[in-house]
């Protein structure tokens, strides 16, 4: 039971401190400049999460050549840019991480 309360009690905390800026927000238009420097937030959020996962091991910076992750990173990046495909380059990233992992 306590793990429910602690989890109603998440919810409430993050919806009290979002909501009130979505209501204020939404009835604004933001200027040009902020909405093209929110594009830009998805994209490096998403790097703080997968940059660390790539190049560190044991908390320590891993770029040597048998690093797979590291690989198969670098061979989804050229599979997305080349093929503008998700789902390809979802299935393709991880076949190549799956036979490096094998192969190292």
């Amino acid at each position: 039971m306590n793990e429910a309360w602690l989890l109603a009690g998440m919810a409430l905390a993050t919806m009290a401190t979002r909501i009130p800026v979505l209501i204020a927000l939404s009835r604004r238009t933001l200027p040009a400049g902020v909405e093209r420097a929110l594009r830009y937030v998805p994209p490096a959020v998403l790097a703080a999460i997968i940059l660390p996962i790539v190049v560190l091991r044991e908390g320590e910076l891993h770029l040597a050549a048998d690093n797979a992750t590291l690989w198969a990173s670098a061979a989804a990046v050229l599979i997305a840019w080349r093929t503008k495909n998700l789902l390809l380059t979802i299935v393709l990233g991880m076949l190549v991480f799956l036979l490096l992992r094998a192969v190292f």
